[in-house]
Order: C-alpha cells, then sequence, then structure tokens
C-alpha cells in the first residue's frame, strides 16, 4: 500500500476515534449539549455550502442557512418553522439573480435545516437509546459498504455519480445495518421481532446511501471531490453526515405519520 494512502486511513481512524466517542457522549449528557453541538455541526454545514456552490456572497448565504437551521434545531416542526425555511428560501431568491447554481443556493436551506433539525426532533421523541441506534446503523452502511464493495466490487451502483461505489457494496452496508440493528434491539432489551429491526435498519441504510448519491451528485456537479478539509481524512462534515440529513428527516417523517395513525385508529 502506498505511503500516501495509508496516511490516509491513518487519518480517518484517528478523527473517527476522536468523533464517534465526542458524539455518543454529547448524546448520552442529553440537553443543551445535544442542541449546542447540533448548532455547531449545522454552521459548519452552513459554511461548507455557501463556499460549494461558487457565489459572490458566501457569508450572505452562510447566514441565511444558519437562521432557518437554529430555528429547526430549538423549534419542533412548527408554523413558525415553515416560515423561518420559506423565509431564508425567499430571501436568497432575491440575491441569486446572476449566481451560476441558484437553485443549489436555494435549496440548501432545507437540506440544512430539516436535516440537522430532525437529528433533534429524533433525540427529543426517542432519547438517547433511540439517536444511537440510528447513528450506528447510518454509520454501519458506510462501514458494510466500503468493505464489501472494496473486496468484492463488481458492477457499479451509480457510476455517473460516484463511480466508486457498488451494488454489493450496497447490500453489505445494508446487510451489516440490519444486524447492527437487530444486536442493537437485544442489547437494549428488545428480545422480540428480530425480523422487524434488521428489515428497520436495513431500510434505514437504503435511504442513508440515497443521501450519500444526493451529495455525491452535487459535487460532482460542482467538480469537486470533498465539501471541505474540517476533517483531517475524511474531506468535510456533508461529507460524513450526508447519508445523515435524509434518512433523519425520513425517519422523523414516519415516526410522526404512525403516531398518527396509531391516534386515529
Amino acid at each position: 500500500m502506498e505511503k500516501p494512502k495509508m496516511n490516509g486511513i491513518v487519518k480517518r481512524i484517528i478523527s473517527a476515534l476522536v468523533l464517534v466517542p465526542l458524539t455518543v457522549g454529547i448524546l448520552y449528557y442529553g440537553y443543551p449539549l445535544v442542541h449546542l453541538f447540533a448548532l455547531v455541526v449545522g454552521g459548519m454545514l452552513a459554511w461548507e455550502w455557501a463556499n460549494m456552490v461558487k457565489n459572490n456572497r458566501p457569508v450572505f448565504f452562510a447566514i441565511c442557512y444558519v437562521l432557518p437551521m437554529a430555528a429547526a434545531v430549538f423549534l419542533l416542526p412548527s408554523l413558525w418553522l415553515l416560515v423561518f425555511v420559506l423565509g431564508s428560501m425567499f430571501l436568497i431568491t432575491l440575491k441569486v439573480k446572476d449566481e451560476q447554481h441558484r437553485n443549489l443556493l436555494v435549496w440548501g436551506v432545507p437540506y440544512i435545516a430539516l436535516g440537522i433539525g430532525a437529528v433533534v426532533w429524533l433525540y427529543m421523541m426517542t432519547g438517547f437509546q433511540g439517536t444511537l441506534w440510528f447513528l450506528l446503523m447510518v454509520w454501519s452502511v458506510d462501514i458494510g459498504g466500503y468493505v464489501v464493495g472494496t473486496n468484492v466490487k463488481g458492477p457499479k451502483l451509480a457510476p455517473k455519480i460516484s463511480p466508486n461505489k457498488t451494488w454489493s457494496g450496497l447490500i453489505g452496508g445494508m446487510l451489516l445495518a440490519a444486524l447492527v440493528s437487530w444486536g442493537v434491539s437485544y442489547v437494549f432489551g428488545v428480545r422480540e421481532g428480530f425480523v422487524f429491526y434488521m428489515l428497520y435498519g436495513a431500510a434505514v441504510a437504503l435511504v442513508a446511501q440515497m443521501g450519500d448519491l444526493l451529495e455525491s451528485a452535487v459535487k460532482r456537479h460542482l467538480g469537486l471531490k470533498d465539501s471541505s478539509n474540517l476533517i483531517p481524512g475524511h474531506g468535510g462534515v456533508f461529507d460524513r453526515i450526508d447519508g445523515v440529513l435524509v434518512a433523519a428527516p425520513v425517519l422523523v417523517l414516519v415516526i410522526f405519520l404512525v403516531s398518527l395513525w396509531q391516534y386515529n385508529f
């Protein structure tokens, strides 16, 4: 293995050894660290997006992303949150007439705000265990996809978007997420319904992979390899939590619809 590649792997391992325990520790501590951590991560995402999407007003756009994101962190889904999101999108629309990537600048608002907000909402609804469970499944699809994809290889999943991703990697990631979900359910004292929890893990993994492909498509459209270099060996914050930003809102929506259905019936 070449030395530069080995150095990159070492950096990834060191970054993971720092970030994973930090995230788990903050989740375990709870409020207000969870909310403050979400604000910090969301602020980093806002900075990355404003600089990824080439424009003449990065500070202005970063602020437009931070405001609705901060509202999402402290407000459960509500009319006021909708006002913040739509208001920021409208404000950006007024300023992007001459920008090359107008749509990406506008749609960065719900992408960041609802993605980060949904993680906090999930924590408020399911607590430490439910949120950790979710994150472990997302991390599992990354690990399983990388290990299986690099060793088995095979047909490409989406060659025009992300040439390195394969169908074998997706299947491997979903299988690992399913096994992790089953294992976590057992550790948390759930002794029945293991098939459901395995399917739950596989479904979260699939949606997270779609989030990964979404960010890959954006970067390819912009001609970028990484969203930034904020995390040594990992690229940017978007590169690490792209799956979370899509899977969390979907999971929150499913929980809400299931709760609404149970309430009515």
